[in-house]
């Protein structure tokens, strides 16, 4: 089996001016992030906007990315829909294409219980020949992933993996000490500032959607923490903070709260040349030319201009 660890970042959806998947852009992102040094990409998640995704464009995103990481890294590939036999038929789609794991949220719109979690992980794991990653993201699906259920799951070799983008950094400890035993059993953070405290916990890596911007930083936060260089990875990890400050570069109430967070990724990575476009999936708008001029003098301060 893979091993996955390191930094994953949560991989963008570039769109050309007009809207449409920007197939190019796609490949030059991925390139960006190989470069930079990254351990695998997950595309299909939240920061690649894959609610707004069609069914043909996510089929068109992810054959581009596998094509454009051309076998260098990993593509894990996010599966998530509102019911099981939802999820089931996305996976038998998308794995058609490629893929080297899945990641799952719990369902949502359905108001579902620890009990009914613990099925629809246990038969999404049964019918896919990868490795399953379990997403807890409450602020997406309204829900937290039962601890116990994650930790039967990962002591049964059903889940091989948690991305905990819960916000709830006694709930991710209390999951890394439950699983420590477990040697192949691999916990992400979808954290951005303070991924230096979870490597410290013990997290296997690191899933920022700022990664797609400066994937060589959090390579080098994770480097800095295997050497246990604590120093040198706070260090980077405040640099890596400062640099957030571009998802709050929309001026208030003029953009959704995703618009300007993804907004903020989008238009840095225009401003670095990697992408042509800073256009967003509708109906979120993108950043105007003033917003991107706050976000060129936050990128410039990070010394990625």
């Amino acid at each position: 089996m893979t091993d996955f660890h390191g930094i994953i970042p949560p991989l963008l959806t570039p769109r050309t001016a007009h809207g449409e998947i920007d197939r190019a852009g796609l490949a030059a992102l991925v390139d960006h992030l190989v470069a930079g040094g990254v351990h695998g990409i997950f595309v299909l998640g939240s920061s690649g906007e894959v609610p707004y995704l069609t069914n043909a464009e996510r089929d068109l995103v992810l054959s581009s990315a596998i094509e454009a990481a051309a076998g260098r890294v990993p593509v894990l590939v996010g599966v998530s829909e509102q019911t099981t036999t939802r999820v089931l038929d996305e996976a038998d789609r998308l794995l058609a294409i490629g893929g080297d794991a899945v990641v799952v949220t719990t369902p949502f719109y359905a108001l579902s219980d620890a009990a009914e979690v613990e099925r629809h992980l246990r038969a999404i794991a049964a019918h896919v020949s990868v490795p399953v990653f379990a997403y807890d993201v409450p602020v997406r699906t309204h829900m937290k992933m039962p601890l116990d259920v994650l930790v039967r799951l990962a002591e049964e070799g059903v889940i091989a993996g948690v991305k905990d983008s819960s916000g709830d950094d006694v709930g991710f400890r209390r999951l890394l000490l439950a699983t420590k035993h477990l040697e192949n059993f691999a916990v992400f953070t979808g954290h951005e500032v303070v991924t230096d405290g979870a490597m410290l916990g013990g997290a296997a890596g690191i899933v920022p959607g700022l990664g797609n911007v400066d994937p060589a930083g959090y390579v080098r936060i994770y480097d800095a923490a295997k050497a246990g260089d604590w120093q040198a990875a706070a260090a980077e990890q405040d640099r890596v903070a400062a640099l957030f400050d571009i998802t709050g570069a929309a001026t208030p109430g003029r953009v959704s709260a995703g618009a300007a967070g993804l907004g903020g990724f989008k238009t840095a990575l225009q401003l670095m040349g990697v992408i042509g476009s800073n256009r967003m999936a509708e109906p979120m708008e993108a950043l105007n030319a003033e917003e991107a001029e706050r976000v060129r003098e936050i990128v410039a301060a990070a010394g990625l201009l």
